[in-house]
């Protein structure tokens, strides 16, 4: 009995099909069907009915499945328990990170990782924080940095990188400018140029008003801070930015704190499980990335 034959076994299951079983597994159909009659011999049983359109297990190959799988995953623990020992991690580790967001303690983290273990294929994919929510739900992506209203999305572990409140950007002489204090109902009375949905800082601007029963008019969308400070800068709508976002244009905009909105935009870290010894090293290093009293 050979590893092989397991794999293609339960591709054969799970997909009930033997010709989609051979497009999983990246081999003619004939090679799997040989593999698994070599199997059957093997076993002294067959393990699917093949007189239906569907291909089904039959009832020594519903006993075999699990096992089946067992054996599979315990290979590819030994394989991971020697690479973990020895250092030598290899593979490949699909890291997110939300458009518009350039933050260089992820790239210094990516660039340590890196030089640790030359042997992952490190790829870097930008989306909206919803979809890389999904993502890493899903297994398509192994840590992603998203911008969020909530500390922890559902399911999954997370990292908080930075907190901040929200915060009315406006050019100078704007009727904003001029207020020490600055309410949501007050900003709401302006066209708002804001990030798109399925960001943090939307989704929090977005639950402040409805909570209020506020129906603002967003005049632009735009997924970088850049784009939403020359839009203000023009006088097209006051901007919604998070505070870090807003100091970088203090030398041609005016931040003002929308004191009754108190929840934080958030930037964090998620991952799905730190199982995988990749997702952990590069944990480890940006963590240490972030953390860098040298950055503060």
């Amino acid at each position: 009995m050979e590893l092989r034959q397991l794999e293609y076994f339960v591709a054969v299951a799970e997909e009930r099909n033997f010709t989609r079983a051979a497009e999983r597994v990246h081999i003619s159909q004939s090679g799997v069907s040989a593999q698994i009659r070599r199997l059957e011999r093997e076993l002294g049983a067959e393990l699917f009915d093949r007189s239906a359109r569907i291909t089904t297990l039959t009832v020594a190959g519903e006993a075999a499945l699990e096992h089946a799988r067992a054996a599979l995953a315990s290979a590819g623990a030994v394989g991971q328990a020697v690479g973990e020992v020895t250092g030598l991690l290899q593979g490949r580790l699909t890291v997110g990170m939300v458009i518009g967001c350039t933050l260089t303690p992820l790239f210094d983290a990516l660039a340590a990782f890196h030089q640790a273990y030359p042997g992952v294929e490190i790829s870097l994919l930008e989306d909206n924080s919803d979809r890389l929510v999904e993502g890493v739900r899903a297994g398509a992506v192994d840590l992603a940095l998203i911008g969020t209203a909530t500390a922890t999305p559902e399911g999954l572990d997370a990292l908080t990188i930075i907190s901040e409140r929200l915060v009315a950007v406006v050019p100078a002489g704007h009727p904003l400018a001029d207020q020490r204090r600055v309410a949501l109902r007050d900003l709401t009375a302006h066209p708002i140029v804001c990030m798109p949905p399925g960001t943090g800082l939307r989704a929090v601007f977005d639950r402040a008003c409805a909570a209020r029963g506020l129906q603002p008019v967003i005049a632009f969308q735009a997924s970088a801070a850049e784009a939403i400070a020359d839009l203000a800068v023009r006088g097209l709508g006051v901007a919604v930015l998070s505070e870090s976002m807003a100091v970088s244009h203090r030398d041609r905009l005016v931040a003002r704190t929308v004191e009754d909105v108190e929840a934080p935009a958030l930037l964090a870290l998620i991952w799905k499980s730190a199982h995988n010894p990749s997702v952990r090293e590069l944990l480890v290093r940006t963590r240490k990335a972030f953390t860098d009293p040298a950055r503060r």
